[in-house]
């Protein structure tokens, strides 16, 4: 059933109607609960309301108990059925949610592109539904919607907020937030709420109180460790994972230290001397390989991001020392407790996440014994990025700065800062109000 009470997410919303209509399958991937679904039924509207009729839509949601014992031959025939029902001429659109729970399920959809004349949205909440096997069967015939919970515009927006561009009296363009009663809102006050709170859509829902919004995060977190990780294990018949106690404390590590270079040899021995973890390296499996399995596992269900490191000057990649950044800044504030006196991780974490949704490739950069926190590529465009809470004090600023100075080539420098009091562009250097970046159109 199509719900009435959707939001817009405008910009995933735009990519698959990129490809509507096309033999390309569409892969919708994304942590649990940040919109796949209402993005699936926002698709379903959107074509509702361009002409295809009710009777052109397979909508199944394999959560559900109705298709608990459904295989891929069974969906193939059930698929089958229905394309019976409808004229040669007519395309059939078909949807499916979470489909990673049935088996061999890309069997079903590779049958579905060959023999029927039809339209492919999937979904799934783990990176292996993009595993080599399913490139092996759908090889250049898949694109990737790779969905985020709410940037800090669409939480503006989900909330309720317009937000509007008005020139100031000294001449500089500004945003400022109005809510429904047109009343001026304190811009870094909702902004405060969305590093407390995150971007799961559905806090929207249920209203800013701490208590109810981390009981909703707390299903979410134990959705994804449970049954993300440690069901689909025991499904895949691995044993690598089985210790839910041992995948808590490498997830509350991994939150604790977003942002901070990191190796799977610090976190094992951080792990060991806290005896936390047995050292098994005298027996032949080293600590380290049982982090890797778990780490592997938190990247697949989309909790945690890894970025690696570059060397500017070297021009490659280095294989030590990347860092980890937590999809959602609530759900860290539900592991481990709102911490004010920690931005600057938190809003280098927002950043990381904003640069991925608007397309970019991100690695840290390595400069000599100094560290850009992000070189942000795609077609045609490169950009060094530093994040910082506050510009104001000297120290900051050479610290900042010094990097950004010693990369030779042409390419934009910004530094994006929470709290800027020097000229926007310093140097050859442009400075940047966090609020400026993450209200860009």
């Amino acid at each position: 059933m199509l719900q009435t009470n959707l939001k817009q997410r405008t910009h995933y919303l735009n990519q698959l109607l990129a490809f509507q209509d096309t033999e390309l399958v569409k892969v919708i991937t994304g942590i649990r609960r940040c919109g796949k679904s209402s993005l699936m039924q926002l698709m379903i509207k959107h074509l509702k309301e361009h002409g295809i009729d009710d009777q052109q839509f397979v909508m199944m949601n394999f959560e559900s108990m109705e298709y608990q014992d459904l295989d891929a031959k069974a969906l193939y025939h059930y698929v089958k059925n229905v394309r019976k029902n409808l004229s040669p001429d007519k395309k059939l659109y078909l949807f499916f949610d979470e489909i990673q729970r049935i088996p061999k399920w890309q069997d079903a959809v590779n049958s579905f592109r060959v023999d029927f004349l039809c339209d492919i949205y999937i979904t799934g909440s783990n990176a292996s539904l993009l595993s080599s096997e399913l490139s092996t069967y759908l090889s250049g015939r898949y694109v990737e919607i790779k969905m985020l919970p709410l940037s800090f515009r669409e939480f503006i927006e989900f909330h309720g907020y317009r937000l509007e561009t008005y020139t100031s009296l000294t001449g500089d363009v500004r945003k400022r937030v109005k809510n429904a009663e047109n009343e001026s809102i304190d811009l870094m006050e909702i902004f405060e709420a969305y590093m407390r709170f995150g971007g799961m859509p559905g806090i929207t829902e249920i209203g800013l109180q701490q208590d109810k919004v981390f009981t909703l995060l707390d299903g979410i977190y134990s959705t994804v460790v449970v049954r993300d990780i440690l069901e689909r294990e025991r499904r895949r018949g691995q044993r690598q994972i089985t210790d839910a106690d041992l995948l808590r404390k490498i997830i509350m590590f991994l939150a604790d230290n977003i942002g901070s270079n990191i190796s799977l040899n610090s976190i094992s021995n951080t792990l060991v001397s806290e005896k936390l973890l047995e050292d098994r390296s005298r027996k032949g499996k080293p600590a380290v390989q049982t982090i890797q399995a778990y780490v592997c596992a938190l990247l697949e269900s989309f909790v945690f991001y890894e970025i690696k490191r570059f060397d500017i000057k070297g021009k490659d990649y280095l294989r030590t020392l990347g860092k980890y950044y937590i999809v959602d800044i609530g759900l860290r504030n539900y592991l481990l407790g709102y911490r004010e006196m920690d931005t600057g991780h938190a809003i280098e974490n927002i950043v990381y996440f904003e640069l991925l949704r608007r397309g970019y490739d991100v690695a840290i950069g390595k400069i000599d014994n100094k560290e850009v926190d992000f070189i942000a590529t795609k077609t045609g465009e490169k950009r060094y990025i530093q994040v910082t809470e506050d510009m104001r004090s000297e120290t900051v600023r050479e610290r900042e700065l010094s990097p950004l100075r010693q990369i030779r080539d042409n390419y934009e420098k910004d530094v994006i800062a929470l709290n800027c009091n020097i000229p926007m562009d310093h140097e050859g250097i442009k400075m940047m109000r966090l609020m400026d970046f993450l209200l860009e159109s």
